[in-house]
């Protein structure tokens, strides 16, 4: 690894901005699933980047090589509305991202490369993904699967990695993005600003639990703030004191094998037929979901 990219010289290539078409076209005579990286360029701290898409671009290239597959370019940029409040970031409306996002899809579906997986690096893409999704499967009958990357760290690592830290180390401008940046650009990082988050104030006279979130007499209230109401530096929640250059490379090494997995199994359906009824796995607990 030379300068925060892998080296081309490590196997076949598997990015796709780096191929010639022909070559692509060759690769696709074999079955491959292609990852579509999504991420961001928004504020992660005093001490970090705001271009967090080098994290999902690097892990979606390493992914890809360990899954047998292939990597589209990652988008840069995705959709926080509460992110707008600070300098240098760059956010797309919802109209945006759904349409670039229908339009990254449709480029592979028109050629037939259906077995596609989105590889999103920012969390709050994630429901204007599903209604991309939704749509796609209407108009053209291809399931394509969505992967968030950042929360398919289990809980058992976070336990062996942060001990009793482990159920308030993850949040915005902590972990595990702050352990990321130290293991793939530890030259990004500025130890010296890095900082845990302050005291919140409050709103309606009740406390700010986040940039959508307060309680009244206990229960939830959705308030809509921008992030610096909540922290003057974006700090959302988590402990950065508590990251590491080992605990990033454990997080990345496991998103990257959990990745490969998923693709090997995905492979192995037709994303136009991958819905079987119950009764045709009978040894596989059902589990429901609440939508009240």
């Amino acid at each position: 690894m030379v300068e925060g990219r892998l080296e081309e010289g490590e196997g076949e290539r598997v990015a796709i901005a780096r191929m010639t078409h022909e070559e692509f076209a060759r690769r696709m005579e074999r079955p491959a699933v292609i990852l579509l990286p999504l991420a961001s360029q928004e504020e992660q701290g005093p001490h970090a980047p705001m271009g967090d898409f080098m994290l999902t671009e690097m892990v979606a290239e390493m992914s890809a090589r360990a899954g047998g597959g292939l990597t589209a370019p990652v988008l840069p940029f995705g959709h926080a509305e509460f992110f707008r409040t600070i300098k240098g970031g760059i956010q797309l409306r919802a109209s945006t991202f759904t349409a670039v996002l229908e339009d990254i899809l449709a480029s592979f579906l028109d050629h037939g490369h259906e077995r596609l997986l989105i590889f999103n690096g920012h969390t709050t893409n994630a429901p204007l993904i599903d209604q991309v999704c939704r749509k796609v499967r209407r108009q053209r009958g291809v399931l394509v699967p969505s992967l968030n990357i950042w929360q398919s760290v289990p809980d058992h690592l976070w336990s062996a990695l942060y001990n009793e830290d482990a159920g308030r180390v993850r949040g915005h401008g902590g972990e595990p993005m702050t352990s990321a940046y130290m293991h793939l650009f530890p030259d990004l990082v500025r130890f010296g600003a890095m900082r845990d988050p302050g005291p919140r104030g409050s709103v309606f006279g009740l406390p700010i639990g986040g940039v959508s979130a307060s309680r009244f007499e206990g229960l939830p209230v959705q308030i809509p703030l921008d992030c610096t109401e909540v922290d003057p530096a974006g700090m959302l929640g988590g402990l950065a004191s508590l990251a590491s250059a080992e605990k990033g490379r454990a997080i990345c090494d496991h998103i990257v094998r959990h990745t490969a997995r998923l693709m090997h199994h995905l492979a192995g359906f037709d994303p136009r037929d991958a819905v079987r009824p119950a009764a045709s796995r009978p040894d596989v607990r059902q589990q429901g979901e609440s939508h009240d």
